[in-house]
């Protein structure tokens, strides 16, 4: 028979896990993305386990469990009668989350107060901090893809901003306390009153991506959206067909922005058409995020992932789907490892964070929720991608891509359309299948698409230099979206 609670370690969360008996060989929480091993104690009559709520991932800090359901294993050994205990345990709020047991498994969530955490509690909120005239903080509010990561172009704006304006308050959005946010930043959880406070105070907001919820920007408060990628697919009010409430919701949303970042000219032209973001300042100054494919040694990356410094990697992040939550299955990852002898990193969408989990397999290593995707970028030594953006950031370090499209009609001719010709313009191999895939990395020499590639470059990342950081800052200091001091 077994029993569970929820205990306070030193400030720590953790689910404890008893019994009578022999004890077992194991027991883990396994989740979609972080896995956690008991301590096991006692021996003879009983035993107890204790499960740590917290992680640590690719050598970061422990954070506490991402939000999300957890399967709680028993590995019985010689307790042949260990299993979940069915008790249930109610929704409790703990050190850097809230979980609940419900006799089948455990729900990990933010630690956002219930009295909060409702349509009337959110809309207090709202009302009180969209309407106040508290004066604003020389402060930043940063957010990359809705919170669910501290990385992309406002984390590389971070860094800048910490090391030439140290004085500036920084704080990140973030869905949860599993999200780790840089040195010296408060990280504020979205939908609890810090988060609502931040926000509202902030002198400047770096967002790249929509924002969220009612804002309501206050005299003096600036908002720079960074976006997240040059486009190949349609966007906004380019998208196929004609939805007047999308239409709407574009146009309310580039109205809240004072200035956006493009990476090149060609970016800056088809972003403030899709979001008519028109008679109002574009800076082309190239990716913040990218500066570091310019000056990254990948050691520390490669480290961090438990890959040699010899070994070849390749990287596959395809885009997200319209139309399915999680990664699109169109390669097996395992096998691509076998063919070519290669170390594969998987790289999700942030879309497909949340509703999809990591792949698994030898020299598998799922890094959909590694924080700097430049630095994977810098640590891979071949690309494989679809649709994605990623291969405009890529192109920069002129290492080989493949593009890997089974659904290429599907997905221009009726999910989104394409700017440009992919069959005409891409700097390597498009192929339909895996079998494809593995042939052309075995077989094809790169150096035949060297002109192509050539022109790729010049069109869509001639800007990058490893300094767009530097020159962003700047210009943000210089206009007054912050104060040095």
């Amino acid at each position: 028979m077994t029993d569970v609670r929820f205990l306070h370690d030193d400030g720590r969360a953790v689910l404890e896990i008893s019994g009578t008996g022999p004890r077992p060989t194991g027991v883990t929480l396994e989740g979609p993305r972080a896995r956690v091993t008991g301590r096991l104690r006692g021996r003879g009559r009983t035993w107890r386990a204790e499960l740590p709520l917290r992680a640590a991932r690719w050598g970061g800090p422990e954070l506490p469990l991402p939000t999300g359901e957890y399967r709680l294993r028993i590995e019985p050994g010689e307790a042949t009668d260990a299993a979940p205990p069915a008790a249930s345990l109610p929704l409790t709020q703990l050190p850097g989350l809230r979980a609940e047991w419900d006799g089948r498994r455990l729900r990990v969530g933010p630690p956002v107060d219930p009295a909060y955490d409702s349509g009337e509690g959110q809309a207090a909120l709202e009302r009180r901090y969209a309407t106040s005239r508290q004066p604003l903080e020389n402060a930043v509010f940063f957010e990359s893809f809705y919170g669910r990561t501290a990385g992309c172009n406002p984390l590389a704006i971070d860094r800048e901003l910490a090391r030439v304006a140290p004085a500036v308050t920084r704080y990140w959005s973030v869905v949860d306390l599993s999200v780790h946010v840089p040195p010296g930043a408060v990280a504020v959880v979205e939908g609890s009153p810090e988060w609502w406070r931040a926000r509202a105070a902030s002198r400047l907001l770096v967002v790249n991506d929509w924002l969220r919820r009612k804002f309501v920007r206050k005299p003096g408060q600036r908002v720079l959206q960074t976006w997240h990628g040059t486009p190949l697919k349609r966007l906004a009010l380019h998208r196929p067909g004609f939805d007047p409430r999308r239409t709407l919701a574009v146009l309310r949303e580039s109205r809240r922005w004072d200035v956006l970042l493009a990476q090149s000219p060609y970016a800056a032209r088809l972003l403030s058409r899709a979001y008519a973001f028109l008679r109002r300042p574009v800076w082309i100054e190239g990716y913040p995020r990218n500066d570091v494919l310019q000056t990254d040694d990948v050691t520390a990356t490669r480290r961090a992932l438990g890959i040699g410094a010899d070994e070849r990697v390749l990287l596959y992040a395809p885009t997200w789907r319209d139309d399915r939550e999680a990664i699109v299955d169109f390669l097996d990852p395992s096998a691509l490892a076998r063919a070519t002898d290669a170390v594969v990193l998987v790289r999700g969408h942030t879309r497909t964070l949340h509703p999809g989990e990591d792949s698994r397999g030898p020299r598998v290593i799922d890094v959909t929720g590694y924080p700097d995707t430049a630095r994977l970028l810098a640590a891979s030594d071949a690309l494989i991608t679809d649709y994605s953006s990623v291969m405009f950031d890529f192109a920069i370090t002129g290492k080989p891509m493949y593009f890997l499209v089974p659904d290429l009609e599907h997905y221009r001719g009726e999910l989104r359309g394409f700017y440009f010709d992919l069959l005409d313009a891409a700097p390597g191999p498009v192929v339909r299948s895996q079998d494809d895939l593995e042939r052309a990395i075995a077989e094809v020499d790169p150096a035949i698409f060297r002109e192509r590639y050539e022109r790729f470059q010049r069109v869509f990342v001639a800007r990058e230099d490893g300094r767009a950081a530097e020159r962003v800052v700047a210009r943000l200091l210089d206009q007054g979206f912050a104060d040095r001091e």
